[in-house]
């Protein structure tokens, strides 16, 4: 066994306090037991490069356990340190918990996705040969350290126990290039603290609001490629892999997609994630292909964006369970395999299956006076006819703001979208008050019949919940980014007369929209700064400057009609 840190009374003690505190936060059962950690463990690569890790193992372990691997590039101290090693240590497991390539303290040079896959099998192999270590092993983490489960699960021989990639997806660079749109704001975002994290003051969670101010302002200026400097102190190599490589058909991040794996091969998967968490499509995708390969697996969704405190308490609550079933002999996690919260009804669903069977596929048609209706529009010609299209032009100089939705950090989530919907660049639909409460569950997708005027051009499209006050909360959106290498494609048709058909997806959900409400849906060209603004025009996302207005026509044709659908439940 690898000798581990001195354990003082006063240094037991303090690590006690700690974990109860996190205990407490967390809304775990307090358990007295304590636990040890080996620091600094040295992992070596197939290239020589040395890789740190420590061992949190409970004080009263005798012989070899199962082990519990987490591989982060966030550090292995900390918050990292304190949910995983200490809140599962102090349960009976043995976890280790490995520093990434070229982040604190382990060698090389951080190049994220680029290495996980080699790696980690690296580190799997070298796990299972120590005297400590019985050879079964776990993985567990979410986001960042989910991808890096991904990067192994699919690949282990003897497979894994089980893994629990939380909030994460298998193609996880989905998130960066949505449809085709680069995701500027979450790219940003995560590059400022990747750039930043070793050398951070521990009073920057106080500065937050004049570094989302900061970011903001970066994010309006052009060119694109030196933007990491300007909120990270220096070059980032994510940000410049995320600039250099967004072009239609780059290949450069497939060393990043697990999406196509044999899901069959795959240990039983236990998933948390939050209906605004940017990976929420990709992860729910990824649930469904396991399922459909026979997985055990299981899914909890709850009202959450990507990290905040509700999804880490319930991430960690499933978490203790699932491995303490796994790799100690506990009981089997009981209930439905699926539990999602029914948002703006304060009630969760369980059910054996996502999508659930038990809903209805409805569409509602975009009419040329600003309605939206089940009823498509009336042929051409006839008396209640709207005819024509109904126009906006989108201004790269100008963007279209976004505010609310998925993001890596808030503000985030619902938004008051009325300013917005004010403006000349962006279209409005609105249903009639409903009738009787109406439980979206499911899928949400749009059909947009449009004419552009160009060939690069993108279509935003977002449902809203409009309550009696006139208040327009986003509940879901979607975007999809017109190239001349893309179009056509499965999800965009050209027509004889040049217009075009876009199929947009958008987040999935459940979500009630209660009687007296009515369904909005927006489309425009854009959502900055969310999603990199379209600057009309050829230019690479790294250096492009200028950019080029272009009009968007949403027509309004019976016989191609401009639709959302949505699932409805019975």
């Amino acid at each position: 066994m690898p000798s581990h840190d001195p354990a003082a009374p006063g240094r037991r003690l303090r690590r006690r306090v700690q974990a109860n505190a996190v205990e407490t936060v967390m809304g775990l059962p307090r358990t007295s037991k304590d636990h040890e950690v080996a620091r600094d463990l040295e992992v070596p690569m197939p290239d020589g490069t040395r890789l740190l890790g420590d061992l949190h193992r409970p004080v009263d372990a005798t012989g070899p356990m199962p082990v519990v691997l987490v591989r982060l590039p966030y550090g292995r101290a900390g918050t990292a340190g304190l949910l995983f090693g200490t809140t599962l240590a102090r349960r009976g497991l043995q976890v280790f918990i490995q520093s990434t390539r070229g982040t604190f303290g382990s060698g090389g040079q951080f190049r994220p996705f680029a290495t996980e896959h080699e790696d980690g099998m690296a580190t799997l192999a070298w796990v299972r040969e120590q005297a400590w270590c019985d050879g079964r092993v776990a993985m567990t983490g979410g986001s960042y350290f989910g991808h890096t489960q991904w990067a192994i699960a699919p690949y282990a021989d003897p497979p894994l126990e089980c893994f629990s990639p939380h909030i994460t997806a298998a193609r996880i660079t989905s998130v960066f290039y949505d449809h085709g749109a680069p995701g500027l704001t979450n790219a940003l975002t995560w590059a400022s603290q990747v750039g930043r994290q070793e050398r951070r003051s521990p009073l920057a969670p106080l500065m937050a609001p004049v570094e989302r101010t900061h970011l903001r302002r970066v994010a309006d200026r052009l060119p694109l490629r030196a933007a990491d400097v300007a909120v990270a102190g220096g070059p980032v190599a994510f940000w410049r892999d995320f600039v250099d490589h967004a072009a239609p058909g780059d290949t450069f991040w497939d060393h990043a997609d697990h999406s196509t794996v044999d899901m069959a091969r795959l240990p039983p998967a236990n998933m948390v994630t939050g209906w605004w968490d940017v990976f929420l499509p990709g992860q729910l995708d990824d649930y469904r292909r396991l399922r459909e390969a026979g997985n055990p697996a299981r899914l909890v969704v709850g009202p959450w964006l990507h990290g905040e405190p509700g999804e880490l308490r319930a991430l960690l609550a499933s978490e203790v369970a699932w491995l303490d079933h796994h790799l100690r002999g506990g009981p089997a996690p009981a209930g439905p395999p699926v539990k999602v919260f029914l948002q703006q009804a304060d009630t969760w669903l369980e059910m054996d299956h996502w999508p659930p069977p038990d809903r209805t596929r409805v569409t509602h048609h975009l009419h040329g006076d600003g309605t939206l209706a089940v009823d498509p529009p009336p042929a051409s010609g006839s008396v209640t006819a709207t005819e024509g299209t109904t126009r906006l032009v989108y201004d790269p100089a100008d963007p279209t703001p976004s505010i609310g939705g998925p993001l890596l950090q808030g503000p985030g989530k619902q938004a008051d979208n009325r300013d917005v919907e004010k403006r000349p660049d962006v279209a409005v639909f609105t249903g009639a008050p409903l009738d009787s409460d109406v439980d979206v569950v499911g899928q949400v997708s749009a059909r947009v019949h449009l004419r552009i005027a160009g060939s690069h051009a993108d279509v935003f499209v977002r449902l809203c919940d409009v309550a009696p006050d006139g208040t327009s909360s986003n509940v879901v959106d979607g975007i999809r980014r017109l190239h001349p290498d893309t179009v056509p494609a499965d999800d965009v048709s050209v027509l004889a007369d040049g217009s075009l058909v876009v199929e947009v997806e958008l987040y999935p959900t459940a979500y009630r929209f209660r009687a007296g409400h009515r369904f909005r849906v927006q489309v425009s060209g854009g959502a900055f700064p969310r999603f990199a603004r379209n600057l009309g025009t050829d230019d690479p996302l790294a250096s492009g400057r200028g950019g080029s207005p272009y009009a968007i026509e949403i027509v309004h044709d019976p016989s191609d009609p401009s639709t959302i659908s949505v699932d409805q439940l019975r």
